[in-house]
């Protein structure tokens, strides 16, 4: 299934993209050693040629995804490691988050950094503090697909 996830979110991403055909902004978050939100990695990654270009942006081995028809899995607590958020729109989920944006720009405030997105740029986020901050006139429209993950 996350095979499928991740086949769609490229194929999203090629199609809103604002970037050349050749190329997708990647920003991947992690922890650092003092429990900050960093951007780990914040680059492109380039398409690999053919009749569908495509490239590996993340790879989401296992996932623990128990089944529940009565619990809200969207009210699950943010995992205990991590610092105090510093904006009052910060949070932090116990998941591996993809998230591309399909139109418009924002910026993502992590715990001592502000990246800039827009329209055809991909955030893979592990477990991070983060908050999402629309400075901008216009809407932005994220897509984002989160898999649960084990404790940091």
């Amino acid at each position: 299934m996350t095979s499928k996830i991740f086949g769609s979110i490229v194929a999203l991403v090629l199609a809103c993209s604002t970037a050349t055909a050749a190329d997708i902004r990647r920003v991947v978050t992690a922890l650092d050693a003092n429990d900050k939100a960093i951007a780990l990695f914040d680059g492109r990654v380039t398409l690999e040629p053919g009749a569908t270009p495509s490239a590996k942006l993340w790879v989401t081995e296992a996932s623990p995804a128990p089944l529940s028809f009565t619990d809200d899995s969207g009210a699950k607590r943010a995992p205990r490691r991590g610092l105090p958020v510093r904006h009052p729109l910060m949070h932090r989920t116990r998941t591996v988050d993809y998230a591309v944006v399909l139109s418009g720009e924002i910026d993502m405030m992590l715990d001592d950094a502000v990246v800039h997105v827009r329209a055809g740029d991909v955030i893979v986020q592990q477990a991070t503090n983060h908050a999402w901050i629309n400075r901008g006139t216009q809407p932005c429209r994220i897509l984002f697909a989160l898999i649960d993950s084990r404790q940091p």
